[in-house]
């Protein structure tokens, strides 16, 4: 079975490799220009491929391979420089997810709660997107799979509530780490972003210091669009990380920089597939040689 990065990007680096390779030898005109129209189609976006173009000029590579590595080194750069760990060192810690539909919260949460509970963690999972029909079943599926215990809201009931009863239970339960799935939301509707960040201030009250992390999830194939996203879900509660899925299936990995070097926030985790263990930690130098190695 491949690993995570045999299959985090494959066509990203596909895009990136094979305009490489049509660019030619640095030492040869226009190579420049078409460098940096390879990074704006990569979904860079024009400042940042245009930034990175001229950091990688002004290492002067004389040959395509010294420009690889160049542009490894400038990618990696140009990311964030905050830590990428988890902030789990609270007992218990709480770990609150959010995104639009459909970017792989739910997904991610069980994924994270089998590795946590492989570690000892105790995980609990709180499923409190009340609004969707089939979400609370889904978020207790996943559980399941996962062997850890679920706290499920009511079924159209109020969201805060389901946050504040299930971080409150976890404390004379011994657990570890409880993971929180919020409704899927759009970065417009305002209502939902208010209520969103009255799930933060719930949690707080629940539990001192909570949430620990704030977990933005960002479905890694719509590409430059998650940047507008981010920068809506991080006004209305602050992003502390990013969890990134399905940068097995797109050619827009690139994006990823941009967000990160436009936010300032790391990316904590990439997800591929549908295991248990397909999900892992973002490595940045790993990531920048998996698309330009």
């Amino acid at each position: 079975m491949p690993s995570i990065w045999e299959c985090v990007a494959t066509r990203t680096r596909s895009f990136f490799q094979d305009g490489l390779r049509a660019a030619g030898s640095p030492l040869e005109p226009g190579f420049y220009d078409e460098l940096e129209e390879l990074l704006v189609g990569g979904d860079l976006g024009p400042a940042l491929a245009a930034r990175i173009t001229a950091g990688v000029r002004q290492r002067k590579p004389r040959t395509l391979e010294d420009a690889r590595q160049a542009l490894v080194q400038e990618l990696a750069a140009a990311m964030s420089q905050r830590p990428r760990g988890l902030f789990i060192d609270a007992r218990p810690s709480c770990v609150l997810f959010y995104g639009i539909n459909g970017s792989g919260k739910t997904t991610t949460i069980g994924k994270l709660a089998y590795l946590l509970k492989q570690d000892g963690f105790n995980p609990l999972v709180v499923a409190a997107d009340t609004y969707r029909a089939a979400a609370i079943e889904q978020m207790q599926l996943w559980a399941d799979r996962a062997g850890v215990p679920c706290f499920a809201g009511r079924p159209g009931g109020d969201p805060g509530a389901a946050v504040f009863d299930g971080l409150q239970s976890a404390v004379p339960r011994g657990h570890g780490v409880v993971l929180v799935d919020t409704a899927g939301r759009l970065q417009t509707q305002q209502n939902l972003l208010q209520e969103l960040a009255k799930i933060g201030r719930v949690a707080g009250k629940a539990l001192p210091g909570a949430p620990h992390e704030t977990l933005l999830v960002l479905d890694g194939s719509l590409g430059q669009s998650n940047l507008v996203q981010a920068q809506g879900f991080n006004q209305a509660l602050p992003v502390s990380g990013l969890v990134v899925t399905k940068l097995d299936g797109t050619a827009k990995g690139g994006a990823l920089v941009a967000i990160e070097q436009a936010l300032g926030v790391p990316t904590k985790m990439i997800g591929v597939g549908e295991g248990l263990a397909d999900l892992g930690p973002f490595e940045v130098q790993r990531f920048a040689e998996t698309v330009f190695g």
